[in-house]
């Protein structure tokens, strides 16, 4: 399989390839067609895996490759749904040790997740923009 763009910059992964014409699928709906050869270019250097991926929203992708369990998923839903909370609050609410709590929220402000914030005069964190539409993505 190898990534192809047709002629309006669309991309698909390549399925089948005859002499006249290619099978290609669309990563965003799965389905799959037939289109001419001529109509089509190779795109060299990107993965049909990641072509393949590019389906699901860029949102969604981020927590997907950010987040290593359901505790880790739960910590960045309760971000987006209670606002900024401060650490103290983190700490004391959920059955996470400090090491893992700051594990967790290190990874999430590396991915583009979480962002530090002061609330009510304490150290916290919040879910960004981005999150937030993963959440809401998530849920629909």
């Amino acid at each position: 399989m190898r990534t192809v763009r047709d002629d309006a910059g669309n991309r698909f992964v390549l399925v089948k390839q005859s002499s006249e014409s290619s099978r290609v699928r669309d990563p965003e709906t799965g389905e799959e067609r037939y289109v001419d050869n001529s109509e089509l270019s190779l795109v060299e250097g990107e993965s049909p895996l990641v072509t393949a991926a590019a389906g699901v929203p860029a949102s969604v992708r981020r927590v997907l490759t950010a987040v290593p369990n359901e505790r880790a998923l739960g910590l960045l839903f309760e971000l987006a749904d209670r606002g900024p909370v401060p650490v103290v609050d983190l700490l004391g609410a959920y059955d996470l040790c400090e090491s893992d709590l700051h594990g967790l929220l290190t990874e999430f402000r590396a991915a583009g997740l979480v962002e530090e914030t002061t609330v009510f005069g304490e150290r916290g964190y919040g879910a960004t923009d981005l999150a937030r539409d993963a959440v809401d993505e998530l849920r629909a």
